[in-house]
């Protein structure tokens, strides 16, 4: 919460001496907070994780990207089984999750998890809401180029919701989204802070506005929340679920906050894959 407390008060600041343009930069690292570190030993998760690389050229700039990513196999029909495309959040690269993504792999999901522009091992440069748009896109291809004839899903946590958003509301061959501790926009997440009455809304630049365009989405959502989030509200989480249309579910897991919510919630996101995708496991297999 602190942090995103010193950024509602930051731009402010910033707004008053500064261009536009240092403006926008200044939000750019306050929000992605991008770099090549894992937080604790996060990283260790994925020593047995393989490395891949997608590469395509950026429609925006026209310059030759690099993404780095993880690739882990479901321990079950891992040739034909569900894949699932993972999209962290900010502050801690792709290893950093590792911890997550492991669990998704143990829901049955064989899962990719790249690292945005700016973090990890990718093509370095200061992150964008654009450039990430760009990035999980372009992941998203390669995942569908690799694995055509099974069902894909794309997941979110934090920040990297936001993006799951905006990717699975403009493609059409998604089987499913998932978002965990995840907003409505970045306005709305400054507003729910401490110093929220500040007029920041109009100056922040890195809008993220997927309340706008979670109706969009043409499959199945699944919002999840840890009750004690002090860094996304989970309020923020409902709102964006009751703007979603369709088929949807929203699971708030007691006492989970930010980052353990996964971890607490191991048994309602198997209730909920199984209620909303028709995704079943049981211990050692995968229906």
């Amino acid at each position: 919460m602190k942090r995103w407390t010193l950024f509602a008060a930051a731009v402010l600041a910033v707004a008053l001496t500064v261009g536009c343009g240092t403006l926008d930069e200044k939000q750019r690292a306050w929000i992605f907070q991008p770099s090549d570190r894992s937080w604790g030993g996060s990283a260790s998760s994925a020593r047995d994780m393989d490395d891949v690389w997608v590469e395509f050229k950026s429609a925006a700039t026209g310059e030759p990207v690099k993404l780095h990513g993880l690739w882990i196999a479901a321990e079950e029909r891992a040739a034909d089984g569900p894949v699932l495309l993972y999209l962290h959040g900010a502050r801690w690269n792709v290893a950093g999750s590792s911890p997550r993504i492991r669990r998704m792999q143990e829901l049955g999901f064989s899962v990719l998890a790249i690292d945005y522009r700016g973090f990890g091992k990718s093509t370095p440069g200061l992150p964008s809401e654009e450039m990430a748009y760009e990035d999980a896109r372009a992941a998203w291809d390669w995942l569908a180029a690799k694995h055509p004839d099974r069902p894909r899903y794309i997941f979110g946590h934090s920040l990297g919701g936001a993006v799951a958003i905006d990717l699975a509301a403009k493609v059409d061959d998604e089987r499913g989204t998932i978002v965990e501790g995840t907003f409505t926009s970045i306005p709305d997440v400054a507003s729910s802070m401490k110093w929220g009455w500040l007029p920041v809304g109009p100056l922040i630049t890195q809008r993220f506005e997927s309340v706008r365009k979670v109706a969009r989405i043409g499959s199945p959502l699944l919002v999840v929340h840890g009750e004690n989030d002090n860094l996304i509200k989970s309020d923020l989480g409902r709102k964006l679920y009751e703007a979603a249309r369709g088929k949807k579910r929203f699971v708030l897991v007691e006492g989970g906050s930010h980052y353990s919510t996964m971890a607490m919630g191991q048994g309602k996101y198997r209730e909920a894959l199984a209620e909303l995708f028709s995704l079943a496991y049981s211990p050692g297999s995968v229906k």
